[in-house]
Formats: C-alpha cells, structure tokens, sequence
C-alpha cells in the first residue's frame, strides 16, 4: 500500500475531532444495557469495548468505544463525524425516570504512534491526574490515545491517525452517513462491536434475524484511489453502482459492497479504485 503506516510522529498530538460523552448515575449502566448494540455487563471497571447506537431499524447512528470507569460511570470516546451533544439530546428522550445524566466532556483527546505506556488490549489505564490511557494497536502497528491530555497540533500526524482508522475498519460516519447500514454491512462483527445474544435494544431484531439468516449480503471494503473522492461517492463496476463511498482518509477509502462484488472497481468518473486487505487487531472488550 502507498501509504503504509508509519510512526511519524514521536510526540503526543491532538485529535480536536474525537469527543467524549458521559453517561453517570445509578442507572448508567442498565441505560446503557438497555440503549446500545453491545452488551454493556460483560465490562468490569477500568475496561472498555466498541460500541453503537442503533436507529429501531437497525441502523448505525454512532460507533463509539465505551468505556467503565466506576459501577456508575461510562464514557462514549466519539469517533469524528458524531456531535457529542446532538446524541446527548437524541438520548436524554429514552432517560424517562433513570437515574442517569447525560453530559458531553470539554475534555481533549491526544494520540501517539507508540506502545501505550500501561494500557493493554480491552483494559483501560489512568496514567496521570485523570487521564486515561487507551491501546489502539493493531496489525498497523502500535498506538495510544489520551483522554484528558493535550497533544500538539500536526496534521500530518493526525492524517496518519484517520489512515490507521481506516485500515483497521473504523468507519468515521458523517451525519449524512448516521442511520444509514446495518452493524454487518460496516462488518462490525469484526471489531466484537455488537451483540446477538443479550436483551433487546434498539434494532436488536434486525440485527439478530440478519445475523442468524445469513441474509448480510454487503460488507465493509477498503479501497485506495489515485484521485480524489467524496463520501457518499458511487463506486461502480463495468459502467454500474454497487456501492458507496462512506469514510475517507485520502489516499484511502472505506465503502460498502456486495460480498461478491468483481475486483475491478472504479469511480464515476472512471479513476481506478483499488482493493486493500483491512487490518485485524483492533478487537476489544
């Protein structure tokens, strides 16, 4: 790939981007049982998972890493593309009479191409006055993110940040993009970041019947292109749509495609779109 990875930046640097919400209370966790795809009880404090909020027809709205600090507080590490107050608001209308409040953080979050210094796979790590420490490593290699500590500002390095993202399957959905696959078609399944099996949720039926049937006829597919191209973009084959364009991190692209779609792929205006493996790793919790 034209773009491997590489650590290109040997200091802490910002991800103004990624936003942090938090959910406290008695009830946070039963809220969030009840409210996200993933299930919320098999977290202990101090370990975190992927995560998302489902439309009733199961659609992603946002995929975030969840995280359990305490027995009545959890953190939603926003992934860009997701404004951490509109989703507080869309989820304070399911609240009614828990015990749960629901408040974005004015808290900074930084990244590093390095080994976390104590945070390992799906447990978290608080290395300094309230900052937490997460491993976001993978095949692409080693990697950490802060919550709560500054990073400089390199778009360089932060580019490089969205590129691993992107290989690793980690879809940045714009708001036109919120509500629009199901967990499967962002193959999901891959990052552990839904449940099948726990009580019901928004879309739980959906995403269970598409699971047990078999019937997830799209996927998740990385793509690199020589030219630019929009999110929402069609990707087509021989003169015909079969996708869409839903994440970029140029040179990179993820789109979603059938599962038997040809491997000569192009753009609308004829630029060649090539195939790249996604990258394993990234599973947690």
């Amino acid at each position: 790939m034209s773009n491997n990875l590489q650590p290109i930046a040997g200091h802490d640097f910002a991800l103004p981007a990624h936003t942090v919400l938090c959910l406290h209370g008695a009830d946070a966790m039963a809220f969030a049982q009840a409210q996200f795809m993933n299930d919320v009880g098999r977290l202990t404090d101090g370990q975190w998972q992927w995560n998302g909020w489902l439309t009733p027809k199961g659609r992603l709205i946002a995929l975030f890493a969840l995280l359990r600090l305490d027995p009545e507080t959890l953190w939603l590490l926003l992934l860009p593309g997701t404004d951490a107050a509109t989703l507080a608001q869309a989820l304070q209308r399911y609240v009614l009479r828990r015990k749960v409040t629901i408040a974005p953080q004015s808290l900074p979050v930084s990244a590093r191409f390095s080994a976390p210094q104590d945070a390992r796979d799906a447990t978290l790590a608080q290395i300094g006055d309230g900052v937490i420490e997460l491993d976001m490593s993978g095949d692409g290699g080693p990697r950490r993110l802060l919550i709560g500590a500054t990073g400089l500002c390199d778009a360089q390095a932060e580019a490089a940040w969205a590129r691993a993202d992107m290989t690793h399957g980690l879809p940045w959905l714009s708001e036109a993009q919120a509500g629009q696959w199901t967990p499967q078609q962002l193959s999901l399944q891959r990052l552990n970041a839904f449940s099948v099996k726990k009580g019901c949720y928004p879309g739980q039926e959906i995403v269970a019947r598409t699971h047990f049937l078999g019937q997830s006829k799209r996927g998740l597919v990385l793509l690199e292109t020589d030219s630019p191209i929009a999110v929402g973009a069609p990707v087509q084959a021989a003169g015909e749509t079969i996708g869409q364009i839903i994440a970029t991190a140029a040179p990179l692209a993820l789109a979603v495609l059938p599962h038997d779609a040809p491997l000569a792929l192009h753009s609308a205006d004829g630029h060649p779109l090539q195939r790249r493996a996604l990258a394993a790793g990234l599973v947690r919790g």
